[in-house]
């Protein structure tokens, strides 16, 4: 993973391979930000005019790259746009900061150091620059051969960014020192959660998800226990057992569990960990499968939150549930029309094996309910309805208290993650009346999205606020990367939960 320093040498001094500045777009064309001011200086106070001649507008994520002027240290200059320049008096606002480190870090891939000159007013600012800087710099290449067959290196293009240099970040400040700590724990968990979905599901089965929740579980002290499938079928697991019983790798359930002695408020995260999702016997579509290693994204996200809440030593009692399965097409599998009998005792009639997610989710639910904790968030990619509603980019919230739906929202947003309050209108919930079970897995096709939601409500324990989730859209970029947005798994929800955890032992949880 990329380096990061908080260093009080200038733009004009550091020693790096690029210095990255800040430009916006001004009433009157480009703008130099706050941060640049020395590197302005040794263009003769011309940077934006030679940006300008050189295409550069500001736009957000717009890069410039320019051979530096005599007296600066850096060889390169990266002008980084941040899109609108504030009205007088105002700060770039932390996303913009997040956003413009990220693609900075991503066009100086392969370099060994870049200081970053982008506005600092305070430790929020660094701790954003720091998290952009960080997951832009994310590159997965753990399945990239060694060389290209002719015994050349790989290009060094493709290996990450070795050092960011926060300029001016104060390191002997308290505040600036434990900005960048948690930026670098953060990163690294939300890191963690896109390798997870970035592997192959033949090497990410329910097992093998479980053992890597099991090794992190001892090298951060977590407590940790899994159930496997004799387990599950002995506790009469159906929706896990139901899901899971057509694949040759059997399905998981994942307690982990960080816990702190000061700790007066208990979360519950649920994720949905489907390594692979075929769609059963409702088999997927041809051009559907090709990214379904990706449905697990959910549980990665819950299981990156807890190691994070463990690493930066949150006063708050944390426990993730991991719902892991694949689901798969065999003799064995569920059948559209079986009828599965959940953990809660309810029976669910399965009309399409494709709404599996639910299933799992139901189960885990269920069993974190037991546990009465203050709050319960699940994670799940768990509707194309909620893509087409939303987009690629924003993630739904329902909930079934509307005061925890809007704090969830705000958490979101705070976190730099986009978000949006879905409702969960009651109307919607006769269509998953089944006429042999206590309900369907699958209601109205119109508002399927809110239906799912409506199907995890029914294992929500008496008086436990929850929240879901539904991170379909924005948990898996199969488009270009942008900001600090990679192609391939984002670790969508990970900086939402944490920043949950941390309001949550500060006693903002409600």
């Amino acid at each position: 993973m990329t380096a990061l320093t908080l260093s009080t040498s200038s733009a004009a001094t550091v020693r790096a391979d690029a210095v990255v500045v800040g430009v916006a777009k001004g009433p009157k064309g480009v703008v130099v930000a706050p941060g640049a001011e020395a590197v302005d200086k040794a263009f003769g106070g011309k940077l934006a005019a030679v940006l300008e001649t050189l295409g550069a507008s500001g736009a957000e994520g717009e890069v410039t790259k320019l051979p530096a002027a005599d007296g600066l240290k850096a060889p390169v200059v990266l002008a980084v746009g941040l899109g609108e320049a504030p009205a007088k008096g105002d700060g770039y606002d932390s996303e913009a900061l997040r956003r413009a480190a990220g693609s900075a870090a991503r066009a100086l891939s392969g370099s060994k150091k870049a200081g970053f000159a982008l506005p600092l007013e305070d430790a929020e600012a660094a701790a954003a620059i720091a998290e952009g800087a960080l997951l832009g710099a994310y590159s997965f290449t753990a399945y990239r051969s060694s060389s290209n067959g002719k015994g050349k290196k790989n290009d060094t293009k493709s290996q990450p960014l070795g050092e960011a240099a926060i300029l001016g970040g104060k390191p002997r400040d308290k505040e600036f020192k434990a900005a960048a700590e948690r930026a670098q724990t953060l990163a690294a968990e939300v890191n963690r959660a896109r390798d997870l979905i970035n592997t192959p599901s033949n090497d990410l089965d329910p097992k093998s998800f479980a053992a890597e929740a099991q090794a992190a579980a001892k090298e951060f002290g977590l407590k940790v226990e899994v159930l496997d499938e004799k387990a599950l079928k002995k506790g009469g697991y159906g929706g896990l057992m139901g899901v899971g019983q057509g694949s040759e790798a059997p399905p998981r359930l994942v307690r982990i569990a960080h816990t702190h002695a000061k700790a007066t408020k208990t979360l519950a995260l649920v994720g949905k960990g489907i390594t692979y999702d075929s769609g059963g016997i409702s088999l997927k579509p041809a051009g559907h499968n090709e990214t379904m290693k990706c449905d697990m994204s959910g549980a990665a996200a819950v299981f990156a939150a807890v190691v994070a809440a463990a690493r930066l030593g949150l006063e708050v009692n944390v426990t993730g549930w991991l719902a892991l399965a694949e689901n798969m097409p065999s003799g064995s599998a569920t059948r559209p029309g079986d009828v599965l009998t959940m953990y809660s005792g309810k029976t669910v009639e399965v009309l399409n094996t494709d709404a599996e997610g639910r299933l799992v989710l139901a189960d885990a639910l269920t069993r974190a309910s037991e546990e009465n904790p203050d709050a319960i968030v699940d994670v799940a990619t768990l509707t194309g309805a909620m893509v087409l509603a939303l987009g690629h980019r924003h993630f739904g919230i329902m909930s079934n208290d509307d005061a925890f739906r809007a704090s969830v929202h705000e958490i979101a947003e705070e976190a730099g993650e986009q978000a949006w309050p879905m409702p969960l209108p009651g109307h919607l919930r006769k269509g998953m009346d089944s006429p042999v079970a206590d309900l369907a897995n699958m209601g109205e096709r119109m508002g399927g999205g809110l239906v799912a939601g409506l199907f995890l409500k029914e294992f929500i324990g008496e008086g436990i606020p929850w929240a879901h989730l539904d991170i379909a859209g924005p948990a898996f970029h199969e488009g270009s990367p942008w900001g600090y947005t990679p192609k391939g798994g984002t670790g969508s929800g990970v900086r939402t939960l944490v920043r949950l955890a941390e309001r949550t032992a500060a006693g903002d949880l409600g």
